[in-house]
């Protein structure tokens, strides 16, 4: 590696800079899962298991739609932040400029694909037939919101790469008080609105994204934000080729991955399905709990990504190194403390949302398999993202892709068809992938990578 610079980057303890940029993250993860977890709490109380059942059906095929875009907002949050890191203003400009021309026009075409081939996809999905109909008039429903939620999107991964994560904190509250408020009113038809059912839950989540989306907007002009849309931003609008060219190069792999992971649920709650819609509920129940464990493994994968780009811009690779020590001890350190929580109050946490006894065994016994595993996810995840963070994005894909479609769905698959251990062979994949995933990262991150010369993306 190179020499460390001293310039262009403050001086302040690692710990202490990841730690406050961490916070509002994490509380925003905290807030966005908030939302789901009332919706959730909402629907599966009030409105029966096959409700909770249509929207956990539903989940995986979102995910698919909206990975290309997520993965190309990894790549732009390399490119923003090694030019913030080298304090390159015009550079960053240009980036935003066009990745948001790019994920808008993405946003469309997805919307349109995803509207069209609902029930299709979800019939191969294998999706329960008494909870087909509900699942396809929800998911079109959230259809129509792709558009802006990409570009609300692409505004947070701006924000988070030069460092800023309160303000998508603050945005995140904004979202998620009116989609909690927005929730009772539109599915149980208060206030003279429609009783509208589950299909509130999807109209408050267009509501609450569009809405957030322009209050952000409002926001950055009134403080004149850097990042604010003014009309140097939109003559930046359109696409400049060899920027696009360098954005493709790193998010299409990370779309790439996000994508395989994505069929990979798709696969997997295809296993579920066949156990019938109790299943299928247990399996949402147990990702929304799930969620909040992985928020310290991804929030930390964010947070590495973006100070280790920071640190590869403004060359200082001494700092890089802290970076990444001090991700990986706060994983293991948060990550480990929140598992034994859940694991304690397990049966209690569930009960939010499900009511019957045999559907919260199941949802149990499936977190129980699980649950400490996603400590090494996190590993994996902070190694992942600082190779990165440099540009080397090959590699951690393939990597994380081998894990996935060569252990977790093949174990997956043939424990719950051709063992007696049934569902629970399911989320055995899971653990048995993460360490597969942690073993791949740091082969090729201390045999490899550690040995290259790390060079900025920006000139």
């Amino acid at each position: 590696m190179e020499a460390s610079s001293k310039q262009g980057m403050p001086e302040k303890p690692v710990w202490r800079v990841m730690l406050l940029f961490l916070v509002p993250l994490l509380l925003s993860n905290v807030l966005q899962s908030a939302g789901q977890l009332v919706g959730g709490f909402v629907v599966g109380r009030y409105l029966g298991v096959e409700a909770f059942a249509s929207i956990s059906a539903f989940f995986p095929l979102f995910f698919l739609l909206v990975s290309f875009t997520i993965g190309i907002g990894s790549g732009s949050s390399i490119l923003i932040g090694q030019a913030y890191g080298a304090k390159n203003e015009e550079r960053m400009k240009a980036i935003i400029g066009t990745t948001l021309t790019f994920t808008f026009f993405m946003g469309v075409v997805l919307a349109v694909i995803g509207s069209f081939f609902a029930n299709d996809i979800l019939k191969l999905m294998g999706t329960p037939v008494n909870v087909l109909e509900t699942t396809v008039h929800y998911a079109r429903i959230l259809f129509i919101s792709m558009p802006v939620m990409f570009l609300y999107f692409a505004y947070t991964t701006f924000l988070r790469g030069t460092g800023d994560s309160k303000t998508p904190f603050y945005s995140l509250i904004v979202s998620t008080v009116l989609n909690i408020a927005l929730l009772p009113v539109l599915i149980f038809g208060l206030l003279g609105m429609p009783r509208l059912g589950i299909y509130g839950a999807a109209y408050a989540n267009v509501i609450s994204t569009v809405a957030t989306f322009l209050v952000l907007m409002l926001y950055l002009s009134k403080i004149s934000h850097p990042l604010r849309f003014d009309k140097t931003a939109a003559k930046k609008l359109g696409v400049d080729k060899e920027l696009l060219k360098l954005l493709l190069k790193l998010g299409i792999p990370s779309s790439i991955n996000m994508i395989l992971i994505s069929l990979s649920e798709i696969a997997v709650i295809s296993f579920v399905n066949r156990f019938g819609s109790n299943a299928t509920a247990a399996y949402g129940a147990v990702n929304q709990v799930a969620s909040y464990v992985q928020m310290p493994a991804i929030s930390l994968g964010i947070a590495v990504s973006i100070f280790a780009a920071q640190s590869i811009g403004a060359n200082q690779m001494d700092r890089l190194k802290q970076v990444i020590k001090t991700g990986i001890v706060l994983n293991y350190t948060i990550g480990g403390v929140l598992i034994i929580i859940v694991y304690l109050f397990s049966r209690s946490i569930l009960s939010l949302f499900l009511r019957t006894e045999a559907t919260l065994d199941i949802a149990e016994s499936l977190l129980m398999i699980t649950l400490w595993s996603y400590i090494i996810f996190g590993n994996a995840q902070i190694l992942a993202a600082t190779m990165r963070a440099s540009g080397t994005v090959l590699w951690p894909t393939v990597f994380s892709i081998l894990s996935i479609w060569a252990v977790e769905v093949p174990v997956a698959y043939w424990l719950s068809f051709y063992t007696p251990l049934g569902i629970k062979g399911i989320w055995i994949g899971y653990p048995a992938a993460f360490i597969a995933s942690l073993i791949l990262q740091y082969g090729y991150y201390k045999l490899v990578w550690k040995k290259k010369s790390i060079q900025r993306l920006i000139s």
